[in-house]
């Protein structure tokens, strides 16, 4: 059958098996008599499917919908009935699939695998004939149009309104980065906001409570080492803060991922080590209330859930605390939520210099942090690995969401409300949830909050099918599952409509548009739509012949030995995930019969540092193994810029912010844990003139930060002045980057990422770069023949 694009999102209704039958043959019922009237009914509601097959007695029964070989939604396990079996649940499923037909599936199920009973088929054709088929959403690349934009439908979590967001670019600004006035919204004072500092405060000043969700926590870093900013107190680690607001009589209490990955390569290849068992050693017998939390599934028993347990982990990082409320007569507290991609451990302070030597003997003397070198140590000296990241603090109604999350995470994991603070009594001690910012303040925000969780992991989601339809999570075969990140991030890129601006520390996905010949695309299961929806969102644009950019900000390898099997699986994932994309971009220059480069459209970017040596630099008593990677990076002087941001900018009005990366851990919802927040400010929408509120702001000091300089055309990323500006320089710094010459230190840090792109949208290795410097790993990945995918996507 023919090959059709269906794009939009699919609502489908499962209500029941009509019957079982003993006899072979299949059909669907009450097909409808024309085309028309069955791709109507059809999209609205599969009401009854007819499955035939030798009866199975005892089993519980499930059922999929599969786009091709992508299974995208699946429905509770219920005990099979004689007769009219029902699930009666529904779906909201984005598509973005060249298949023929939707496949409805119907399995009982094993304690390894499933076992398929029947399948009934509907062609896409008569999907897309339907008259009644609305797939453009009113809003789709019109940005938000009105402040009065309620956010994304179907979510947990409502939007709320009359919010403060403050916006961190790593753990510490110096106060010599220098803010340009391009920066800066119109009569905008400069405004310097330092995350661990602003951490340490909340931590410092609590009365009530201190509550925090962590992949990994350290107990001897210090949050403040600028010896610029110093105040009372700051010579504390984080383990002894803890424990002197604990000791003053303040609830602390911890939730920490229990590692049990049973992979022990990942941990010895660097991509899962962490210190948590020595804290919560740490906090054992103090009155700190420290729990580790394994990333158990609701199904403890079958092989999946093994998988679960034993593979993914708890990502969140989140910190709420009560706070003062400067005119609040009444002496009760408001709540302040942080939340985003640091991690309060070791490795994550650093600032826009990103150093890789020069600190050495100062704020990372007592703080190195290198997984990528085998036996690496302060004794060996550098590079250490500079890092990336982005935070944000919340105020206001958003606050207590971020409350509630934790509350349910507790509920689940802890296993007792004894310890947390009762309701009752925060409503003695804090002003319930209210506006900080008035309407008419231009500073206000509306601001949501997504997660990516099930309910083996937070009490409290729905249960119901209907209930779960109402408020966005779906019943998994044996869990109710929260994706609402991945929601966020599919509504946020069908809205835009000039440019995107990511930053992410993993980006790999729609496997299903994977055209490799070397895998089998359903046994890889990457099926989060959100590297689709980016190439088919310059794909539209393209055909309607305005400009659109994506900008896409990665690390030069995922964190680890850059030659293991795991490390190169990713590259590899990754890989074909920017194939895919290009080869959507070039297929639709080549119909418009355009000559462009396809990076005038979809860039991909990394960062690095390089050092001269200095006077009084630390000296290393001892040196790394000769002719090894250390060895090579500390002679070059050079090393990546670790980015493990996790956000997306849109026409610089609306910003996500989290913990989840782009890739399917994090996107899944039933795998890794995580939580993000979406927000805009009414006040500034790039509706009539361009969004120029604090996102924009936050955007170009992010880019002054990666390039060391700012150009006017930057304020328009989406213009082909903006994107082949930032593509020469990123060109140039490469260049600098790779040569074996250390003449100065890199003026930006903004790199090419080291590929070059086919007329046909193929990805290979730029000219004499098969591996990146100072190794032997390949830029490209290599796939791997034992690491099972679900692992490494």
């Amino acid at each position: 059958m023919p090959l059709h694009l269906l794009h939009g999102t699919l609502n489908v209704t499962i209500y029941e098996i009509d019957r079982l039958k003993y006899y072979g043959g299949l059909s669907v019922c009450n097909k409808a008599a024309g085309p028309l009237q069955f791709g109507k009914r059809c999209l609205a509601q599969l009401k009854r499917v007819m499955l035939c097959q030798t009866e199975i007695t005892g089993s519980k029964l499930y059922a999929t919908v599969d786009l091709d070989k992508a299974s995208v939604a699946q429905t509770r396990m219920i005990e099979k009935e004689s007769y009219g079996t029902k699930w009666n649940e529904n779906f909201r499923i984005y598509c973005g699939h060249l298949i023929s037909n939707i496949m409805f599936t119907v399995k009982f199920d094993n304690p390894i695998g499933a076992t398929v009973i029947g399948r009934a088929y509907i062609p896409v054709e008569d999907v897309i004939k339907g008259a009644v088929v609305d797939r453009w959403d009113t809003n789709w690349s019109q940005g938000i149009t009105s402040p009065a934009f309620e956010g994304v439908p179907y979510t947990f979590f409502s939007q709320r309104q009359g919010c403060k967001v403050t916006l961190y670019q790593d753990a510490h600004v110096q106060d010599d980065f220098p803010l340009l006035s391009l920066t800066l919204p119109s009569d905008e004072r400069r405004q310097t906001h330092r995350c661990w500092e602003d951490i340490f405060d909340a931590i410092n000043n609590a009365k009530h409570f201190v509550y925090t969700t962590g992949w990994c926590l350290y107990t001897e870093i210090t949050l403040i080492r600028d010896p610029r900013r110093q105040k009372p107190g700051v010579n504390l680690t984080l383990g002894e803060l803890l424990k002197k607001k604990a000791n003053e009589g303040v609830t602390v209490l911890i939730l920490l991922w229990d590692d049990r990955t049973f992979v022990e390569q990942l941990k010895e290849d660097g991509l899962m080590a962490t210190c948590n068992q020595v804290t919560a050693d740490y906090f054992k017998d103090t009155k700190v209330h420290c729990v580790m939390c394994p990333r158990n599934p609701d199904d403890k028993n079958s092989i999946q859930g093994f998988e679960i347990a034993s593979m993914f982990t708890h990502h969140q990082k989140t910190l709420v605390v009560d706070y003062e409320l400067p005119q609040e007569r009444s002496g009760k507290r408001g709540i302040v939520g942080f939340l985003g991609g640091i991690d309060l451990c070791n490795g994550r302070y650093d600032y826009q210099d990103h150093p890789i030597f020069k600190t050495l003997g100062t704020v990372h003397l007592e703080d190195f942090h290198q997984p990528n070198f085998a036996g690496s140590s302060i004794k060996k000296g550098g590079p250490r690995v500079p890092w990336h990241d982005i935070h944000c603090k919340l105020e206001g109604p958003i606050a207590w969401d971020v409350l509630y999350n934790f509350e349910q995470r507790w509920l689940k994991q802890a296993g007792t409300d004894m310890i947390l603070i009762s309701r009752s009594k925060l409503n003695e001690i804090t002003i319930q949830p209210s506006a900080v910012t008035s309407p008419k303040d231009p500073e206000t925000w509306n601001v949501q909050l997504f997660r990516s969780i099930d309910g083996a992991a937070a009490a409290g989601l729905p249960e119901a099918s209907e209930d779960a339809a109402k408020f966005g999570p779906v019943n998994g075969k044996t869990a109710t599952i929260d994706r609402s990140i991945q929601d966020a991030y599919i509504n946020a890129i069908q809205r835009a409509k000039n440019f995107i601006y990511i930053e992410t520390q993993c980006f790999l996905g729609s496997s299903f548009g994977w055209k490799s010949k070397d895998i089998k695309v359903e046994d890889i299961g990457a099926l989060h739509m959100i590297p689709k929806e980016l190439s088919l969102k310059m794909v539209s644009k393209i055909e309607a012949g305005e400009r659109f950019t994506v900008y896409i900000v990665i690390p030069i390898w995922p964190q680890g030995i850059p030659e293991s099997a795991s490390v190169q699986a990713i590259l590899d994932w990754q890989r074909r995930t920017m194939e895919m994309m290009y080869s959507d971009v070039t297929q639709a220059l080549r119909k418009k019969g355009l000559t462009a480069n396809p990076r005038d459209y979809l860039t991909f970017f990394c960062l690095g540092n390089k050092e001269t040596k200095k006077i009084g630099e630390y000296v290393p008593p001892q040196q790394p193994d000769p002719n090894s990677d250390y060895a090579r990076g500390q002679h070059a002087r050079r090393f990546m810029i670790y980015v493990h941001s996790k956000m997306m900018i849109v026409d610089d009005e609306y910003i996500i912010i989290g913990s989840a990366n782009i890739n399917q851990r994090s996107m899944d919802g039933g795998r890794d844990t995580e939580i993000a927040m979406g927000a805009f400010q009414p006040h500034h929408l790039s509706t009539d003139r361009r969004a120029k509120g604090r996102i924009y702001s936050f955007r170009m000091t992010l880019w002054q930060e990666h390039l060391g300089h700012l150009e006017s055309s930057f304020q328009y990323p989406e213009t082909l002045e903006c994107v082949q500006a930032v593509n020469s320089a990123a060109d140039e710094l490469w260049n600098m980057y790779a040569s074996d010459t250390v003449g100065e230190d890199l003026p930006g840090h903004l790199l090419r990422y080291p590929i070059e792109i086919s007329n046909s949208g193929g990805v290979t290795t730029m000219p004499n770069i098969e591996f990146f410097p100072d190794t032997k790993a390949r830029v490209l990945g290599t796939k791997s023949d034992y690491l099972p995918p679900i692992l490494t996507t």
